[in-house]
């Protein structure tokens, strides 16, 4: 029994180390490493360094030295004659005026009533899509005065002025 112990230890140990030996062969190579291929600068390599070279130079070159000093008077410009002062405090201040909001008429719906066609306007402005009938207001400025079949007349708040919108 002890025989068949030995055998079998020395059929392992010798496997282990056919093995090792295999793997140490594959890891390690006989052949020589070639040293690296160095690419040589060619022609236009050596004229594109040039050329950097010679724009450094030029930019070094056209630098200012010293900083422009503004004009006195615009070369561009007619001399105006100086305002009187009694025409300064003399003219009336303006309330700045109020610029109108965008509005778009975007759509104008319909249906049939006993009267007539009752008329709804889908308008855009403001970030925002209003759909009013006659009397409604658009936005706090504005109150719909008569829709149309392609037109909405609108009534500033603030002055009473009308503003047309028409469908496109």
């Amino acid at each position: 029994m002890t025989r068949v112990h030995v055998k079998r230890t020395a059929a392992i140990v010798l496997g282990a180390g056919a093995v090792a030996a295999w793997l140490q062969g594959a890891a390690t190579s006989k052949r020589p490493v070639p040293d690296p291929i160095i690419p040589r600068a060619t022609t236009i390599d050596l004229r594109g360094a040039e050329l950097a070279n010679e724009i450094a130079k030029l930019h070094e070159r056209l630098r200012p030295t010293a900083t422009p000093h503004t004009p006195g008077r615009n070369l561009f410009a007619f001399r105006t004659a100086p305002v009187p002062r009694a025409a300064l405090t003399e003219a009336p201040i303006a309330a700045p005026a109020v610029a109108q909001p965008a509005l778009k008429l975007a759509g104008i719906a319909e249906d049939p009533g006993a009267d007539g066609p009752i008329r709804q306007a889908v308008i855009s402005g403001d970030g925002q899509l209003f759909i009013v009938k006659e009397g409604e207001l658009v936005t706090p400025r504005y109150r719909v005065e008569k829709i149309s079949s392609d037109v909405v007349e609108l009534t500033d708040l603030t002055d009473g002025a009308t503003r047309r919108l028409a469908l496109r």
